[in-house]
C-alpha cells in the first residue's frame, strides 16, 4: 500500500535547513485529514518510523513530530528515538499537573521538547525548564504583540525560539531582528509531499494478539505464533527492535526472541500503537499468504537437514518477498532489520544453507523441476519428501483464514 507524509523545512538564522517538521497525510492531497491526534501520530510512527525511518525522510536531520493530548497520554513517544526527534507538544495540551508529569518523564528520558503555537500564561512557567524550543504562530500571535514575551524567553539560555508561518520578506526581517533562532513558513518552503510503499496487514490478527497480550499471564509462544502468520506484523516488530529506540545487545534470530527482548509492557504498547493507528480491518493480500507459506516451508525443510537453523529458516522464508511487497531493493530492507548475517546473506542471494533452502522452496513452488533437482542436491534432501512438506506448510498458513 502507499503511505504519505509531508515535511516542511525549518531554517536557522543563516537560512540553512536544520530540521523538518513531519506532518501526517493519508493521501496525496497535501492537507491534514479529519482524524484524532492520537491516530495521526500512531500512523505517522507506523508508516514512517517503523518503515524506512524518520532519518530517511529528513535526510538525517532532526524531525519535529506533533504530539497532542491523546498521543501524550498513550505514550506514543516511546516508539520514537530521542536522538532523532523533537517532540512538538501541540497547543491543545493544557498545562495541568498530569501533563507536566508526562512531559517531565519525557525530559528525563532525553527527549527534546517544543511548545507549539505558544501563548504565554503563568501556568506554563514550570514547563519552561523542560523545553528546548518554543514556536510562535505569527498569524495567531503577530510579531509586534509578542515582543515582550520574546525578550523574557531570551533570558532562558537553553530555550530557542521559532517563528512559524512566515510568508513575506518583511516578516522574516522583523523576526530576525527580534532575535528568533529558527524560521518556518511558505516564504521559505511549503510542505513537500513524500510517498512510500508500506506493508498492509491483517487487522484481525492484531486483535487476536491484543487479546492475548492483555491477559494477566500472556503466552509468549501463542503471541509468537500469531506474529508468524503475518509478514507485515513481523516486519514492524523487527523494525521496532532495530529502530534506535532500544539498544540492541544481541542479534535477533527468531520472532520469539524478539518478543522476549521487547518485554511484556513494551509489547502491550506496541500492539496498542497498531490498534490506535488502524481501525479498519483489511484482508491479507495473496502475496502475504505466500510469505507465510514460504516461512513454514523453509522451516520444515530446515527441520530435516539443519534443525539448529529452523528459526532462521522461518525468517528467511517470511521475508523472502519483502522487496516485491515494498518495491525496494532487498539490500536496503535487510539492513534495517536486526538479522544475523546468514539471513541477510541468504535474502540477498549469497550462497549458504539458508539460501539453498529458499531456492528449493522457490523452485518447487514455481514448478521448475530441473532447478529443483539441482537445489535438493545442495541441501541433501530427497525431493520426494517435498510434496508432503509443502502440504503441511499450506495447511499451516490456512490457519490465517480461521482467525479472520
Amino acid at each position: 500500500m502507499s503511505v504519505f507524509v509531508a515535511r516542511q523545512a525549518i531554517l536557522n538564522r543563516r537560512q540553512n535547513v536544520v530540521a523538518y517538521e513531519l506532518l501526517f497525510r493519508d493521501s496525496d492531497k497535501n492537507y491534514f485529514p479529519e482524524i484524532s491526534d492520537g491516530q495521526a501520530t500512531a500512523r505517522l510512527i507506523m508508516e514512517n518510523q517503523l518503515n524506512l525511518g524518520t532519518r530517511h525522510i529528513t535526510s538525517g536531520k532532526k524531525a519535529l513530530i506533533n504530539i497532542g493530548p491523546e498521543s501524550l497520554k498513550l505514550d506514543l513517544c516511546a516508539f520514537l528515538p530521542c536522538k532523532d526527534v523533537v517532540i512538538e507538544l501541540l497547543e491543545t495540551i493544557e498545562p495541568t499537573d498530569d501533563n507536566y508529569e508526562l512531559c517531565r518523564d519525557l525530559f528525563h528520558s532525553n527527549y527534546k521538547l517544543a511548545l507549539d503555537d505558544f501563548v504565554y500564561t503563568p501556568q506554563w512557567e514550570r514547563f519552561l525548564k523542560l523545553v528546548n524550543l518554543i514556536k510562535f504562530d505569527i498569524r495567531q500571535t503577530p510579531l509586534p504583540e509578542i515582543a515582550q514575551v520574546v525578550k523574557k524567553l531570551k533570558k532562558h539560555k537553553r530555550i530557542k525560539i521559532l517563528a512559524e508561518k512566515i510568508e513575506t520578506p518583511e516578516e522574516f526581517e522583523l523576526a530576525y531582528k527580534m532575535g528568533f533562532d529558527y524560521f518556518q513558513g511558505y516564504y521559505f518552503a511549503k510542505p513537500t509531499m513524500l510517498k512510500q510503499n508500506d506493508i498492509d496487514y491483517n487487522y484481525a490478527l492484531v486483535i487476536a494478539i491484543y487479546a492475548e497480550v492483555m491477559k494477566p499471564n500472556p503466552d509468549i509462544s501463542v503471541i509468537s505464533g500469531l506474529f508468524e502468520l503475518d509478514a507485515a506484523l513481523a516486519y514492524k516488530l523487527l523494525r521496532l527492535i532495530n529502530s534506535g529506540v532500544f539498544p540492541i545487545k544481541s542479534q535477533i534470530s527468531s520472532l520469539k526472541q524478539a518478543l522476549v527482548y521487547l518485554g511484556q509492557e513494551r509489547l502491550k504498547k506496541f500492539v496498542s500503537l497498531i490498534v490506535t493507528a488502524y481501525t479498519v480491518k483489511s484482508k491479507p493480500a495473496e502475496l502475504m499468504k505466500m510469505c507465510v507459506v514460504h516461512a513454514r516451508f523453509c522451516e520444515l525443510i530446515a527441520a530435516q537437514i539443519s534443525k539448529q537453523q529452523k528459526g532462521e529458516a522461518f525468517l528467511t522464508g517470511l521475508f523472502s518477498l519483502l522487496d516485491a511487497i515494498l518495491d525496494q531493493p532487498m539490500s536496503l530492507l535487510v539492513n534495517k532489520l536486526p538479522f544475523p548475517d546468514d539471513i541477510k546473506a541468504a535474502l540477498q542471494g549469497e550462497k549458504n544453507t539458508l539460501h539453498y533452502i529458499l531456492e528449493t522452496v522457490k523452485a518447487y513452488e514455481s514448478g521448475s523441476w530441473w532447478a529443483l533437482e539441482q537445489a535438493v542436491l545442495l541441501i541433501n534432501i530427497d525431493s520426494k519428501l517435498l510434496p508432503n512438506i509443502y502440504k503441511q506448510a499450506v495447511d499451516w498458513a490456512d490457519s490465517y483464514k480461521n482467525i479472520t
